[in-house]
């Protein structure tokens, strides 16, 4: 479900009641975990978290017009969803990730290369992805981008 919205806040207001709390929570904890470089932005029909132009003047190898992506945020149909490309790309991180995801939720981590869904809104690990967010700053990710991504 790839959405229309051109804001942040205008993404937010337009979930179903039952998704717009848990999302604005969400989102205040990346954005208060955030490190210095990254910029929030609607990406790709969700709430994006950038490395802007102004920092990477190469932007996203794919389509440079847009930005270096880093995280995502996706209210989808059965779940919501959280696109990290910091796990994706360091095994340590994953593995940091795999091993405390236990100590904060009860339930089945479920999870891909770099999407960690969530189909029970009432079960998010807030606080561990405020931790997953601070834990890779924006140099760090433009050089593991080059390093493993973008090659």
């Amino acid at each position: 479900m790839q959405s229309t919205a051109t804001t942040p806040q205008e993404y937010i207001e337009s979930l179903p009641e039952e998704r717009k709390e848990v999302m604005e929570n969400l989102r205040k904890v990346i954005l208060k975990n955030l490190p210095k470089g990254f910029e929030e932005c609607m990406n790709y029909g969700m709430l994006g978290y950038v490395v802007p132009h102004s920092k990477y003047p190469d932007g996203y190898h794919c389509d440079t017009t847009k930005p270096l992506p880093f995280m995502n945020l996706a209210s989808q149909k059965n779940s919501i969803n959280f696109y990290h490309m910091g796990i994706y790309s360091d095994p340590k991180l994953l593995e940091w990730f795999k091993n405390e995801y236990p100590k904060h939720a009860t339930n089945k981590l479920d999870m891909g290369k770099s999407c960690i869904r969530f189909k029970n809104i009432n079960k998010i690990p807030v606080n561990l992805l405020g931790e997953l967010v601070s834990k890779m700053t924006a140099d760090q990710w433009i050089e593991r981008y080059e390093a493993t991504i973008k090659k």
